[in-house]
């Protein structure tokens, strides 16, 4: 499993998201710090949840990032995060 299918995986059964994107950015970071050969060391996710009504945009972010620790500890380098509620 790649590591986009895992995040996309994870991010599904953590939040339950009306919508998800997760976009590779590894390639407009080639020979930036944390690159490495093969990418899938930068993403961007975008995710609209109900889990997210009512909370902050830096608790959101954090439940995000416990939700990927092991990804972020593995490979992920840099994750940029736009998280909302429905409605937003």
């Amino acid at each position: 499993m790649t590591m986009h299918e895992r995040i996309t995986e994870k991010l599904r059964q953590a939040f339950q998201p009306d919508s998800l994107e997760v976009i590779d950015e590894s390639s407009l970071h080639h020979g930036h710090s944390g690159w490495r050969e093969g990418g899938e060391t930068h993403f961007r996710v975008k995710l609209v949840a109900p889990a997210f009504a009512g909370l902050s945009r830096v608790e959101r972010h954090r439940r995000v990032n416990a939700a990927l620790a092991e990804e972020l500890r593995e490979r992920v380098h840099a994750l940029a995060i736009q998280a909302k509620a429905p409605g937003e």
